[in-house]
Order: C-alpha cells, then sequence, then structure tokens
C-alpha cells in the first residue's frame, strides 16, 4: 500500500489532467499530419488499387489513434493512481511512434507501416499493465479491484499474438515486397482488429460503470 500523504494524494488528484492534456496534444498534432498527408497526396483521389490500400491504411491509422484516446480516458476516469516519471513520458513515446506510422503511409512502405503498427500496439497494452499494476496499489481503487484479479499469462496472450500476428505481416510484406491483394487483406484484418478493440473497450467501460 502506496503512502497516502499529501504529496502523494495531490499528484494522484492532478495527474490524469496532465496525462489527458499531455495526450490531447499529440494526439492532436498526430491528426493534423495525417490531415496534411490527405491534402498533400493526389493518389488518394484517383481509382487506383494503391489509392484504395492508402484509403484503408489512413482509416488504420485513424482508427488506432482513437483506440489510444479510449485507453487512456478510461483508465484515468475510473482508476487514481501514484504517478512515476515515466507516465509523464508515456504519450510523448506513443506520440513518436503514431508519426513515425503516419509517415510510412503509403503502398511503398506498408511493410513498415505494420511494423510500426505493431510497435505501437504492443506498447500501449504494456502502458495500460503498467498503469494498472501502479492503480491496485491504491486504496481508492479498491472497489474496482475487488473482483478483478492480476491479469494472467493468458491475458497476456491476448495482445502479444495480435501484436506478433501484425509484427510478422509487416515483416512478410516488407521482404516479399508484396503491395497487392495480400497486403489488401491484412490492412482489412488489421481494421477489424481494431475495430474489436474498440467494441471490447466499450463493453468493458459500460459495464465498470454499471457496477
Amino acid at each position: 500500500m502506496l503512502s497516502d500523504n499529501p504529496v502523494s494524494q495531490r499528484a494522484k488528484a492532478h495527474f490524469p489532467t496532465v496525462l489527458l492534456t499531455l495526450l490531447s496534444i499529440v494526439q492532436a498534432l498526430a491528426l493534423e499530419l495525417l490531415w496534411g498527408y490527405l491534402v498533400e497526396q493526389n493518389y488518394l483521389y484517383e481509382w487506383t488499387f494503391p489509392a484504395i490500400l492508402g484509403w484503408l491504411q489512413i482509416t488504420a491509422t485513424l482508427l488506432g489513434i482513437l483506440l489510444i484516446w479510449l485507453i487512456y480516458s478510461d483508465m484515468v476516469l475510473r482508476l487514481s493512481w501514484l504517478p512515476r516519471t515515466i507516465d509523464a513520458i508515456f504519450p510523448f513515446l506513443v506520440g513518436i511512434l503514431e508519426f513515425a506510422q503516419i509517415s510510412a503511409l503509403g503502398a511503398s512502405t506498408i511493410g513498415l507501416w505494420f511494423i510500426l503498427l505493431a510497435i505501437l500496439f504492443a506498447s500501449m497494452a504494456w502502458i495500460s499493465q503498467s498503469s494498472m499494476k501502479r492503480a491496485r496499489l491504491a486504496s481508492e481503487n479498491k472497489d474496482f479491484f475487488e473482483n478483478v484479479r492480476p491479469a494472467t499469462f493468458r491475458d497476456h496472450l491476448l495482445t502479444i499474438i495480435p501484436a506478433m500476428s501484425i509484427f510478422i505481416l509487416g515483416i512478410s510484406i516488407w521482404i516479399t515486397e508484396n503491395q497487392g491483394w495480400f497486403a489488401l487483406v491484412a490492412v482489412l484484418s488489421t481494421i477489424g482488429l481494431l475495430g474489436y478493440q474498440m467494441w471490447m473497450s466499450h463493453l468493458y467501460t459500460q459495464r465498470s460503470y454499471q457496477k
């Protein structure tokens, strides 16, 4: 159990606002960069296979940005924890990965785009798990964790397997330079995975509020 001295209480009280402010700035910059790509890339407005692939990549990227916001906002609304210095650095790490992924949009770099998406997916899972472990130590969250067991290896597999699958897809496309139907199906599958994760996050949040 962590000490409840006045300093730690202030940190726990103000950190959610600081965290969401940092994340909002990072996400806004990511959306601005994504919008700039939409405006500058003329190939997107032609009826071609690369254009279809490009729009699907953009859709997946946007879903990823929205999912990250949902995960972070849900954590700070439901839980309280004593932050560490690295907790304030996490949003910048997420931002760097998002900016790199947006820069890798396009058929010619789609393999790298998949690899960066896998790293971002795994990083968010690690950040979420790290924050949950800290939150479990805070007395304010006792009611929430009363019926929530610590994550097991099986629970981690639900994150490891999708992240590894996306990473392997990226490596395969990068090595083979396959930018055709295989890449298209891979992006569609990724969109389905991100959509599923958003839906599960929605259901989990709704159940938490009803307890």
